[in-house]
């Protein structure tokens, strides 16, 4: 099971785009639990995030977070703007698989 947790300035944003992830994850039979908070309560979700994916009106914080957990086994990327403005949940998914099997480091 990975742990994606997903967040916005409000947490609001995020909510249809983990909806698609979710359906397009279903249908693909990918095991994830998709969280969407506001970036401002991500802190309580640590235990439960294997790749934290910000959404592009944060990714000014990407490098904060990169350096937060750097040596950390949390995954920290920014969703590109055009998928995030898609709302393309099969894109997104793909994404974090890819920076899994990738073995992607904040550096």
């Amino acid at each position: 099971m990975i742990n994606i947790t997903v967040a916005c300035a409000a947490g609001m944003s995020t909510s249809l785009l983990v909806s698609k992830m979710e359906k397009y994850a279903a249908a693909q039979s990918i095991e994830v639990s998709i969280l969407a908070v506001p970036e401002k309560q991500f802190d309580k979700h640590l235990a439960e995030t294997d790749i934290l994916l910000l959404g592009p009106q944060i990714s000014f914080l990407e490098e904060k977070y990169k350096q937060q957990f750097k040596g950390s086994a949390i995954i920290v990327s920014t969703i590109s703007i055009i998928d995030y403005g898609r709302m393309d949940g099969a894109k997104v998914i793909e994404m974090a698989l890819s920076l899994i099997e990738g073995g992607q480091k904040n550096e």
